[in-house]
């Protein structure tokens, strides 16, 4: 029997390709706020639930019907400048919370988006220079926006899960998202150097994002580990430590990084997760590649 995966903010612009890579191996149920139609061909593996991922009843209601295999939590308030900071705060840590708990107490395996925000180097208002590069997921933890805060919070959360339930949880911090065919970094890139700072011009590919979450689905780890998810070079196509350097007028005192490689490692989710990015700017950014659709065409 295929197993039950439970993806909150299956609708959103990355949750689709989560859910599209996901079907290939599991019953996918795609959670979020609306349900695409009552009269609609669904694909086949894909089921949606419409659900107010902050509201405990709600979640607990559909755990509880569905018990799945696993929970892969990527409904949020994706930036601090699109609302007001109590509310992006408010609604990221509930749902992370709620879904989170849910998930755990029905032993289901979890999955979450965190971010490279959690870091702080994203929306300070002086972007201070990490702390050593490449940075790992051991870097200090020090935003002052409540995205990033929320992001940290969110791991207390999935820390506390895997304590109290003994399932397995992967915070997953992605680097900026990238779609093929539109990268909008390369925008930054071909201008304003210090646009980039905020995550050292680090990116990742939506197909690669779908595919670090499907590795953690499959790997065999204990309690709560954070894992990059960024592409193997910056986006600029310069060395990474000329930016750092030309940006801060400074590196880091251990600043161990070669030619164009992220200031991001993945060397973690390589060794327990069996994963490396695959897609590359050179490459993506003028792919003429479908989006996917959830719906049967």
């Amino acid at each position: 029997m295929t197993e039950t995966v439970v993806v909150t903010g299956g609708l959103g612009r990355s949750g689709r390709w989560i859910c599209d890579r996901l079907a290939e191996d599991y019953r996918v149920v795609c959670v979020d706020l609306d349900h695409p139609g009552w009269e609609i061909a669904t694909r086949d593996r894909i089921d949606f639930r419409a659900v107010d991922v902050t509201d405990g009843g709600e979640v607990r209601d559909l755990v509880s019907e569905l018990s799945p295999a696993a929970v892969v939590h990527w409904a949020a308030l994706p930036s601090p400048e699109r609302h007001a900071g109590s509310r992006v705060f408010e609604t990221n840590i509930e749902a992370t919370y709620t879904v989170l708990d849910a998930a755990g107490r029905a032993g289901a395996d979890i999955v979450w988006a965190s971010s490279e925000s959690a870091y702080g180097l994203a929306f300070a208002a002086e972007t201070p220079l990490p702390a050593y590069l490449p940075m790992d997921e051991d870097h200090p933890m020090v935003p002052e926006d409540p995205y990033g805060t929320s992001k940290v919070a969110g791991e207390e959360v999935a820390k506390m899960v895997a304590r109290r339930d003994g399932v397995s949880v992967a915070s997953i911090r992605p680097s900026w998202i990238q779609y093929p065919g539109e990268y909008t970094c390369r925008d930054v890139a071909e201008g304003d150097l210090a646009g980039g700072a905020g995550n050292c011009w680090s990116y990742v590919d939506v197909r690669d994002v779908a595919g670090i979450v499907a590795a953690a689905l499959d790997a065999e780890f204990d309690g709560h580990k954070a894992f990059h998810a960024a592409a193997a070079e910056n986006y600029v196509g310069r060395p990474t430590a000329d930016l750092v350097e030309e940006c801060w007028g400074e590196v880091p005192a251990r600043c161990e990084l070669t030619g164009e490689q992220s200031a991001l490692s993945t060397a973690k989710a390589d060794g327990l997760l069996d994963w490396t990015p695959e897609y590359s700017w050179r490459e993506a950014a003028d792919a003429d590649v479908d989006e996917p659709s959830l719906l049967a065409e």
